[in-house]
């Protein structure tokens, strides 16, 4: 912020010279960027200093904040300008004009004074050396008024002409779609419908927070001001500030937050101004559409967690007298010191907060140095072990990880919503062609295959864990998820090889996490993103799904080959760490297996056939395992061969086939049965 050190003297009880500033400030967290002798016009010599501000001190972007600053750095009083309201003499202001705030959640205070009479003109030599001190030049008395407010106080202000303002009202709403507007510069805008304005009964007369209109712009001929002074949601500010290519030095305050009571006291101060520089009446009271005053926030401060954090040894009293310097009204009871956080400091949030106050105005340069750092070892936390379990698991099966972009274009991302959801959309100028965050991890693996293909790169295997994003019940749903994509292999029975492939490394991946308390199954579903599909199961619960890619999504994303892909629910995956395994004795006795291949129809299931062949509780059953699945001569067309294996163990004598021929036989019977299978020869 360019600073005068005439204008911050004025502030102190003691004036400081520019080499004091330019070793205070810095102290203190405010960098000086740079400063030079500038000439009043009459004749004295003043200084101009370009002052850095962090972000979260909206409070020092203003004369009076930084003479605060300076006030408490070098023990110095601060002496506040005259902000007394003149006796109103006219009218009450309700009678006069009307205020509409339709978006208080953009908007939560708008006030307005009248002053009607003035006379507008050129500003005295004193307004116009502080505005040219800190680069501006005059433009009348009214306008003057309102500038120099804002870099005394740091509230924007804005002055309409009343009688040029229809329905001598003011209305903060949304604009509507491609409304036009001519901004006091004189450029000329198309507005958005989620872009804030400040309207008289008709147009917009202003962009909230950033900058007038032409057409109300105070000039010679006007005779009576409305004077705004409000609050306006940064974010708001900020987005359409960019969105327009407009910005101002309102909208740099209103961007980083401007102080609740300020709003008022700044009125005050202008309409004073103004009617000492250009007469006029002042119409009795103030239009105040919004929030209430706010209650100043008490934070407690533990005198020993403050010493421990900055490793000195600070008296409790000396705590306060620092704090009490910056204006926070400390309180000592029992080595906890309680402040009363003024408005304007909207920073200070935690205790955290008031221990970063004293150390900056204690001196960091005074807190020592040590040789060594003392650090609490602590085991790794068990997410991140799973997650490196995952991945080591995965990479082992040939898997590369990646790291994506979280945005894709609507044509790409809507096809992966998933029922009642809608687009999370963003608006932001380099993101243009891609207009929303991704809704599934799925279509930033397929653009980065896609690019993959373009170098000849061929059996792609990806994965990733990250977030994803979508609209339900008007809230954005945030899921984390692990996405998997695998190159179909070729062959007539390729799709089935890496489909099998894909299930065994998610098995594998679950049996890392979990051991053996987990158990993979997949359900067949009907999914509109793949062809063949289903739904993945552990222990009965679905949380994800797996399928060969449609042919339409494939042609959408350019993909000249087939891929299997596959989402994972990554906290339901986690969750199963830390895996918990069973043994047991080796088996003592052989057991006997037994291959069995059966003729079905395509439409029978493997997951069909396996609980059949439970249903019949066959004795001495160990293990049930699906070896493989056939089509072709002489099998006819619509069915398959289906060969799977069953082991039986007696664990306390020696199986004889005799024994297991019965079981397997009512196996027979009931695929027959359930399934119409008829035994392969």
């Amino acid at each position: 912020m360019k600073t005068s050190l005439q204008w911050l003297n004025s502030y102190l009880d003691q004036p400081v010279s520019a080499q004091q500033v330019i070793t205070l400030l810095p102290d203190v967290g405010f960098p000086i960027d740079s400063q030079e002798s500038v000439t009043a016009s009459t004749g004295q010599s003043d200084v101009r200093m370009e002052v850095e501000i962090t972000s979260n001190r909206g409070d020092c972007l203003s004369h009076v904040g930084l003479a605060r600053e300076v006030a408490a750095a070098a023990k110095k009083k601060l002496a506040l300008p005259d902000m007394t309201l003149p006796t109103a003499t006219d009218a009450k202001v309700e009678t006069v004009t009307r205020v509409e705030n339709h978006e208080q959640t953009l908007c939560p205070l708008y006030t307005a004074r009248v002053i009607r009479g003035v006379k507008v003109g050129p500003s005295p030599a004193w307004l116009i050396d502080r505005l040219a001190a800190v680069g501006l030049r005059s433009v009348n008395n009214v306008v003057d008024v309102t500038n120099f407010v804002l870099f005394e106080l740091g509230q924007p202000l804005h002055a309409f002409d009343l009688k040029r303002l229809r329905g001598e009202a003011i209305v903060v709403r949304k604009a509507k779609k491609n409304e036009p507007f001519t901004a006091i510069d004189g450029t000329k805008h198309t507005l958005c419908d989620d872009m804030l304005v400040i309207a008289d009964a008709q147009v917009p007369v202003a962009i909230a927070g950033v900058m007038g209109g032409l057409e109300s712009e105070v000039g010679s001929e006007t005779t009576d001001i409305l004077i705004e002074s409000a609050i306006f949601e940064p974010l708001s500010v900020r987005k359409t500030s960019r969105s327009l290519k407009l910005k101002s030095d309102s909208s740099y305050r209103f961007e980083r937050g401007v102080d609740p009571l300020g709003v008022d006291l700044a009125s005050k101060r202008a309409a004073k101004l103004i009617i000492e520089l250009a007469g006029g009446k002042l119409c009795e009271g103030v239009i105040r559409v919004g929030a209430s005053a706010p209650t100043p926030r008490a934070i407690e401060l533990r005198v020993a967690r403050c010493n421990s954090l900055l490793g000195v040894k600070l008296e409790a009293s000396l705590m306060v007298e620092l704090l009490e310097r910056l204006g926070l009204f400390p309180r000592l009871n029992q080595n906890v010191i309680t402040c009363v956080v003024p408005t304007f400091r909207l920073d200070l949030e935690r205790e955290v907060d008031l221990i970063e106050e004293i150390a900056r105005l204690h001196g960091l340069n005074q807190i020592p140095q040590r040789e060594k750092i003392e650090l609490n070892v602590r085991p790794v936390q068990p997410i991140t072990v799973a997650r490196k379990r995952l991945r080591e698991t995965l990479i082992a099966h040939g898997y590369h990880e990646t790291i994506t972009q979280s945005f894709v274009s609507p044509k790409l991302g809507e096809p992966f919503l998933a029922a009642g959801h809608t687009p999370a959309a963003v608006e932001h100028d380099l993101r243009k062609g891609e207009g929303m965050l991704r809704p599934s991890v799925l279509p930033s693996l397929l653009s980065c295959r896609k690019t993959n293909q373009d170098v000849g790169n061929t059996g792609v295997k990806l994965f990733e864990m990250a977030a994803c994003w979508s609209r339900h019940d008007d809230k954005i749903v945030e899921r984390s998820e692990l996405a998997i994509l695998v190159d179909a292999e070729a062959g007539s029975d390729g799709l089935a090889r890496t489909l099998r492939a894909l299930r065994g490394a998610i098995e594998e991946v679950v049996a890392a996490l979990a051991g053996n308390k987990a158990s993979v199954s997949l359900v067949p579903a009907d999914l509109s993103i793949c062809t063949i599909a289903a739904m993945i199961q552990i222990n009965g619960v679905s949380i994800g799904k797996l399928g060969s890619l449609s042919d339409s999504l494939l042609k959408a994303f350019d993909l000249q080959t087939g891929v299997v892909v596959a989402e994972l629910d990554l906290p339901s995956l986690l969750a199963l760490f830390p895996p918990q395994r069973k043994v047991g004795a080796l088996p003592r006795f052989p057991g006997i297996e037994r291959d069995l291949s059966i003729v079905v129809s395509d439409e029978i299931h493997w997951s069909d056939i396996e609980s059949h062949v439970q249903s019949t509780c066959p004795a001495m059953l160990e293990e049930l395992r699906f070896v493989t699945t056939y089509r072709g001569k002489p099998i006819e067309a619509g069915q398959k061969s289906v060969t799977f294996r069953m082991v039986f163990r007696d664990p306390q004598r020696t199986l004889r086939h005799d024994q297991v021929d019965p079981q397997v036989a009512a196996v027979v019977d009931c695929l027959k049965q359930k399934v119409g299978a008829q035994v392969r020869g």
